[in-house]
C-alpha cells in the first residue's frame, strides 16, 4: 500500500484518475491547473463576466463562482453565454454549500459543481450526539438519497464535481464519531465519494481544506492513503488554504501548505484564498507551480539513496517535533530560533539592526526589540564596533571568532571537515554546515556526521545544493532519528530566485515542508550573490503586501522568517488573521474591514482572529480562531468567542469597537505600546 507519495527523496507526481471539465483535462500528469474565484454577486451578470474574464487574462484555468440558491445557480447561464459571446470558453464551477437543488440546476449548466460534505446534506449545530452504529447507517442512507439525485446529473450532461472538506464545517455526526480531526475530514469525503462510485460516476476532484497548512497537510496524505486503500486509484486533488488572509501572510500560510504537498507531487489545482480581488491571486499561484516544470531526473546524491516509505521513524500524519538536546536556546523544548544572514552588508552599525527588529534610542542608549527580533545574525566578519542589545548573539567564521574580545556573544560556524579538524573549537556552542548529500561529507559514509553526532555543543545547519533540496534535507533528517542523532538543526535556505514573490515562496515550500514534519529547531535565510544583488523590495500593489520602497532585503527575509514559523504553528509572534477571500455571498467589504481589524488588533501577540464575509464562512469555517467577526446580514455583524455567539446582529459601525469591548471581556485585549 502506498504511503502517501511516489517518493520522499525527489519530485515525482502522483498520478491520480483524469478528470474532463469542460474541455479541460485535469489530472494523470497533466499540468497542474491555476483556478479562482469570483467575489462579486452573482445575480450581477456583467459585474461578475467582467471579473471572471480579468481572472482568465491573468491566466485562472478555472473560475468558480457562488450560487448560494437557486435563482444564483440559474443566473449562471447567463454568466456563461455572455462569457461565451466574448470568446472565453474557461470552465465555470459552481460554489454550493447548503443547496442541494441549486447544485442541481449549476450542473446543467456549467462545467463543474463544488459540494461541501459538512454542510451539504448534513446537519451541523454543533451539539454533540452520540450515534448508534445503526443511526449513523440510517444518515449516510439519508444522504444517499439526498446525494444520489446530483451524482445522476453529473453524470448525465458530463459535469465534473468537487467534493471538497472543510476543516470548519464538519457534521455534528463527523465531528460526534471524529472529531475535529483530519480524519474526520478524509472520512466526510469518502462517504460522498463512495456514493458516487456506487453510481459508476468518476468524474471527480477532492479537497481537504483548512486554514491551519498542519491539518490540511496531513488531512491530505490520509486522504491519499485512504483512497489507495479503498480503490487502489487516487482521484484529483485540489490545493488550497482556506482562509488564509491577505498581504504576506497569506501567501506565506499558502505556500506553506500547499508547497508542502507540490513538493512531494501532489496536487492537480490549486487556489491561492487571498482576502484580495481575485486576480491577485493567479500570480502567486504561477509562482507555486513553475518550480515544478517537467525536468530531466537528476543524477547522483539523494536520489539514489534508499529510503523505504514503510520504515520511516515519523508519522507524517500527525505533527510531532523531532527529539533534540538543548545547545543553549536552541533545540530542545525551546521555540524555534531565527538567524539574520546580515554577511551581504558592506558595513554593520545599529541602524542595521533595524531591519531585523532592533532598534536603538541613542539619547537613551538603549534598544528596542521587537516581538519578531532576529535571535542571531550571521556576519561573517570580525567584531563589530558597537555592543550588541539584549541577547543578540553573532556568528562568524573561526578566523574571526578567534579574534573577538567576547567569546560569549561571537560564535564560530564551521563546515564539517573543518570543525573535526579544528584544534579551537568552542566549548558551548558550534555551528556546524552539512549539505545534505550534496558532497563528501554525506553522500558515502556518513564520516564526519559520526564524529559530530551528538557532540553536546553542536547545532547542525543543514542545506542542500541539490535540486531536490527539501526532500535531500528531510531525508538527513531521517537519518539523524534512525541513528539518534540528537543534535539541534537549522534549516538553512538560499534562494536564486529573482522577485520578491519568488522568494517569499521558495522559503516558504522548503522550510514549511520541513517544520510541518517537526524538523527544525531554527531558520536562516539568505540569497544568493546573484540574486541579492538583482533583489529590490517594492510597494508593487500585485503584491498586497505593506513594504515601503525602502525596505531592505534583510528586514523581508526577516519579516518572512517569522511568518513562516507563525505560518507553521511552530512560533507565535503576532496576531494571526484568518480571513476568507470573499465572494458573491460576502455582506461587507472584506477587504477594507480586515485592514481596519489589523491596524487595531496587531499587537496581540498570539491571538487568532477571523473575519468572515458570511455564515457559510463562520462559526465552522472559523476552526481554532479565538474570536470572530462574521457577516450576519446586510450591514449586520455577529460576533463569536470560539464557536460560541457572544454578540449577535450588531450595526457595523460599531462591530470593530464591540471586538475589541469582546477581547477586553475576555482578558485577550492589551493596550499598545506607544513607542
Amino acid at each position: 500500500m502506498q504511503l502517501y507519495t511516489n517518493s520522499l527523496t525527489q519530485y515525482s507526481r502522483l498520478i491520480t484518475k483524469e478528470v474532463k471539465i469542460g474541455d479541460l483535462l485535469l489530472g494523470n500528469n497533466h499540468p497542474i491547473r491555476l483556478q479562482t474565484m469570483t467575489t462579486t454577486d452573482t445575480m450581477d451578470t456583467i459585474a461578475t463576466v467582467e471579473q471572471t474574464i480579468r481572472c482568465i487574462e491573468a491566466g485562472a484555468e478555472l473560475v468558480r463562482i457562488t450560487a448560494p440558491s437557486k435563482k444564483e445557480a440559474e443566473n449562471l447561464l447567463n454568466i456563461k453565454n455572455e462569457l461565451r459571446k466574448r470568446g472565453y470558453n474557461t470552465p465555470l464551477i459552481a460554489d454550493i454549500h447548503f443547496t442541494p437543488n441549486a447544485a442541481e440546476i449549476a450542473a446543467r449548466i456549467i462545467e463543474k459543481v463544488r459540494v461541501n460534505p459538512g454542510n451539504y446534506v448534513d446537519k451541523k449545530k454543533f451539539e454533540q450526539i452520540d450515534y448508534t452504529d445503526l443511526e449513523y447507517a440510517e444518515e449516510i442512507d439519508r444522504i444517499r438519497e439526498r446525494f444520489t439525485p446530483l451524482v445522476k446529473i453529473c453524470k448525465e450532461y458530463g459535469t465534473a464535481m468537487r467534493i471538497g472538506t472543510n476543516h470548519g464545517s464538519l457534521s455534528d455526526r463527523i465531528m460526534s464519531r471524529y472529531g475535529d480531526t483530519p480524519m474526520g475530514m478524509v472520512e466526510s469525503a469518502m462517504e460522498f465519494l463512495r456514493i458516487a462510485r456506487g453510481e459508476s460516476y468518476h468524474n471527480i476532484v477532492l479537497s481537504m481544506k483548512a486554514s491551519n497548512p498542519q491539518v490540511m497537510v496531513q488531512a491530505y496524505r490520509l486522504l491519499i492513503q485512504q483512497m489507495d486503500a479503498e480503490f487502489g486509484e487516487c482521484y484529483p486533488l485540489h490545493l488550497g488554504v482556506t482562509e488564509a488572509g491577505d498581504g504576506e501572510d497569506g501567501r506565506v500560510k499558502s505556500a506553506a501548505g500547499i508547497g508542502t504537498l507540490l513538493e512531494d507531487g501532489i496536487g492537480d489545482t490549486i487556489r491561492v484564498s487571498l482576502t484580495e480581488d481575485p486576480e491577485f491571486e493567479i500570480p502567486v499561484c504561477k509562482d507555486l507551480v513553475k518550480r515544478y516544470a517537467p525536468q530531466a531526473p537528476q543524477k547522483g546524491g539523494v536520489n539514489n539513496s534508499p529510503l523505504g516509505v514503510r520504515g520511516i521513524p515519523y508519522s507524517p500524519f500527525t505533527y510531532s517535533r523531532r527529539k533534540t538536546f538543548a545547545v543553549s536556546n536552541i533545540g530542545g523544548n525551546q521555540v524555534p530560533v531565527v538567524i539574520a544572514d546580515l554577511s551581504k552588508l558592506e558595513t554593520i552599525i545599529p541602524a542595521s539592526l533595524e531591519s531585523i527588529g532592533y532598534k536603538y534610542d541613542e539619547p537613551s542608549d538603549k534598544w528596542n526589540i521587537s516581538d519578531a527580533a532576529a535571535d542571531y545574525i550571521f556576519t561573517g566578519k570580525a567584531e563589530l564596533s558597537f555592543a550588541l542589545p539584549g541577547t543578540l548573539k553573532v556568528i562568524t567564521w573561526p578566523n574571526y571568532n578567534n579574534g573577538t574580545n567576547d567569546k560569549t556573544k561571537y560564535l564560530p560556524i564551521y563546515d564539517a571537515k573543518g570543525f573535526t579538524e579544528s584544534e579551537s573549537t568552542d566549548s558551548n556552542i558550534n555551528f556546524v554546515m552539512l549539505d545534505c548529500f550534496s558532497d563528501e561529507t554525506t553522500i558515502n559514509d556518513f564520516t564526519f556526521l559520526e564524529e559530530l553526532a551528538n557532540n553536546p555543543s553542536v547545532v547542525l545547519c543543514l542545506s542542500s545544493t541539490n535540486k531536490n533540496a527539501m526532500q535531500s534535507i528531510r531525508r538527513m533528517c531521517v537519518e539523524l532519528i534512525q541513528r539518534k542523532i540528537e543534535n539541534p538543526i537549522i534549516i538553512t535556505t538560499d534562494s536564486n530566485w529573482q522577485t520578491t514573490d519568488e522568494h517569499l515562496i521558495h522559503y516558504s515550500t522548503e522550510a514549511g515542508a520541513l517544520l510541518l514534519d517537526g524538523f527544525g529547531d531554527g531558520v536562516c535565510f539568505g540569497m544568493t550573490a546573484e540574486s541579492y544583488q538583482k533583489s529590490v523590495v517594492s510597494s508593487q500593489q500585485s503584491m498586497g503586501r505593506n513594504y515601503s520602497n525602502n525596505t531592505s532585503v534583510e528586514q523581508f527575509i526577516n519579516s518572512t522568517a517569522f511568518s513562516i514559523l507563525q505560518a507553521t504553528r511552530t512560533r507565535i509572534s503576532k496576531t494571526e488573521y484568518i480571513s476568507c477571500p470573499s465572494c458573491g455571498r460576502t455582506l461587507f467589504d472584506l477587504q477594507e474591514t480586515t485592514a481596519k481589524i489589523r491596524t487595531v488588533t496587531n499587537h496581540l501577540k498570539g491571538v487568532k482572529i477571523a473575519i468572515m464575509g458570511c455564515i457559510v464562512n463562520g462559526p465552522g469555517e472559523m476552526a481554532d480562531a479565538d474570536f470572530g467577526y462574521v457577516g450576519s446580514g446586510v450591514g449586520k455583524i455577529t460576533l463569536y468567542r470560539g464557536k460560541e455567539v457572544v454578540k449577535k446582529n450588531i450595526d457595523s459601525e460599531i462591530a470593530v469597537a464591540e471586538l475589541i469591548n469582546l477581547l477586553k471581556e475576555s482578558d485577550a485585549w492589551v493596550e499598545p505600546s506607544l513607542s
